[in-house]
C-alpha cells in the first residue's frame, strides 16, 4: 500500500462525521430559511443570525474541546465543521449581497455586508471568551 493510500484510510471515519454533521446543519438552516423566508430587497434577517448564531456556537464550542473537555476525535469533525459549517453560510451571505445590489439596494446590501461581518466577529470572540470565563478553574 502506497504512503497516500496509508493516510486516506483512516480518514473514512472523518469524512463521514463531517458529512453527517454537514447534512444536519444545513437541513436546520433550511429549516429557518422556510420559517423566515426573504423578501425581495429585503435585509436577509435569516442569514443574517444563522451566521452570527452559528459563530458563537463555535467559539463556545472550541473553548469547551480545547480547554474543557477531552473531546473524541470526531466530536470535532462532527460538530464544529460538519454542524456549524453546515449551518453557517458564508457563501449565501455573498449570494444575498450581490442580490441586493443587482436589485438597486446598495444600501441594504452594504448594511448587511458590515453587520454581518461585524455580528460574526463578535458573536465568536464573546462565545469564547464567556465561555472561557465561566469554565476558569474546571480545565482538565
Amino acid at each position: 500500500m502506497t504512503a497516500p493510500h496509508r493516510l486516506l484510510r483512516g480518514q473514512g471515519p472523518v469524512v463521514a462525521a463531517v458529512a453527517l454533521g454537514g447534512a444536519l446543519g444545513a437541513t436546520a438552516r433550511y429549516a429557518l430559511t422556510l420559517w423566515w423566508p426573504l423578501e425581495p430587497g429585503g435585509f436577509p434577517w435569516a442569514t443574517f443570525w444563522t451566521n452570527a448564531v452559528g459563530c458563537a456556537v463555535i467559539g463556545v464550542f472550541m473553548v469547551l474541546i480545547t480547554d474543557v473537555w477531552a473531546a473524541h476525535r470526531l466530536l470535532r469533525p462532527f460538530f464544529g465543521t460538519g454542524v456549524l459549517g453546515g449551518f453557517t453560510t458564508f457563501s449565501t451571505y455573498a449570494v444575498d449581497t450581490r442580490r441586493l445590489l443587482a436589485g438597486g439596494h446598495p444600501g441594504t446590501a452594504f448594511a448587511y455586508l458590515l453587520a454581518t461581518l461585524l455580528a460574526a466577529l463578535t458573536a465568536v470572540w464573546l462565545g469564547a471568551t464567556t465561555t472561557r470565563r465561566l469554565v476558569r478553574g474546571r480545565q482538565p
